[in-house]
């Protein structure tokens, strides 16, 4: 049942892709219109019937739709938002309620995953079809804007939409190849032997850094807690459920603080249109830090 609803909620997502990439297709301001259309396309494809096609096209696709990137050939074109001064207006008259929406997508999903058995992602779908209805009843706008505006924003972010899934994917390959083990030996060389501290601080230092060169914990995750996490923190006794998701955590400090992850900083940056495009990082650098050190300090003493 599970992985029909997933099944379900990933032909959503690769729907709002076709339609971005028509949208692109029609938009004579768009002077990479073809090329545009053509990646939002071959990723809606890939979302909606990915599973079911030949791994080979699978990668076949990918390699064009990187092609298509590197050639420059994805832009957002001229697909335009409100004015200045009638955001500013509709901002005032909503107050504070515009964050109900926002805020319904993080609970719904929490109150899914905890009191059901349909799981986080399942319950991230249903927050974000929870928060779209909100949306329309606190605005009051009207329903046709939801395609155009969901295509403006991803055409704003662009290709590196596609990052989260491919890290994944590579930080799956990497551990399938036997990354791990090869980091497992280097540590083992750093890191004294029977050290829970060492132990501890080689992990959580590890994910964060690993997920700076790779922008996603969940690639560093499978291959830094197989080659540090188990051997050195989980062997010598923690509680692996704690460790884990301590672990995954502390990769996301380096989340905060890499272009890599250029979905969580670097569009934002060129959304709101600052002239530093690294100013998200380095707002964020101090209080990545600064978490990353409680993260070592939480599991050495609560995971054992």
């Amino acid at each position: 049942m599970i992985n029909t609803i997933l099944e379900i909620m990933y032909i959503f997502c690769g729907i709002v892709l076709v339609v971005a990439g028509i949208y692109a297709f029609y938009d004579k301001g768009n002077s990479k219109k073809l090329g545009s259309a053509l990646f939002w396309v071959l990723f809606g494809i890939l979302f909606m019937a990915g599973p079911y096609m030949n791994k080979a096209l699978v990668g076949a696709i990918l390699l064009v739709m990187g092609v298509l990137t590197a050639t420059k050939n994805v832009s957002a074109g001229s697909l335009i938002n409100s004015s200045e001064e009638f955001r500013k207006a509709r901002a005032r008259e909503l107050g504070n309620k515009i964050f109900i929406p926002a805020l319904s997508v993080g609970i719904v999903a929490f109150a899914v995953a905890q009191f059901t058995k349909l799981g986080g992602l399942v319950g991230l779908g249903i927050g974000a079809l929870v928060g779209l209805v909100l949306t329309m009843v606190v605005t009051r706008e009207n329903p046709k804007y939801i395609s155009y505006d969901s295509t403006r924003m991803l055409q704003q972010m662009g290709p590196t939409v596609i990052l989260p899934q491919l890290l994944g994917a590579l930080g799956a390959v990497f551990a399938k190849a036997g990354v791990g083990d090869v980091i497992a030996t280097m540590m083992g060389g750093v890191i004294p032997e029977g050290s829970r501290l060492f132990g501890v601080i080689g992990y959580c230092v590890a994910m964060a850094v690993f997920t700076i060169i790779m922008g996603n914990a969940f690639a560093a995750f499978a291959v830094i807690t197989a080659g540090i996490g188990v051997p050195f923190v989980i062997g010598l006794g923690a509680n692996p459920a704690m460790v884990g998701a301590l672990g995954l955590t502390a990769g996301y400090c380096g989340t905060l603080m890499t272009p890599m992850a250029a979905n969580f900083n670097i569009v934002p940056a060129s959304i709101l249109e600052m002239e530093d495009k690294n100013g998200v990082i380095k707002a964020q650098m101090p209080q990545a830090l600064i978490m990353l050190v409680l993260h070592i300090v939480v599991m050495y003493f609560f995971a054992f």
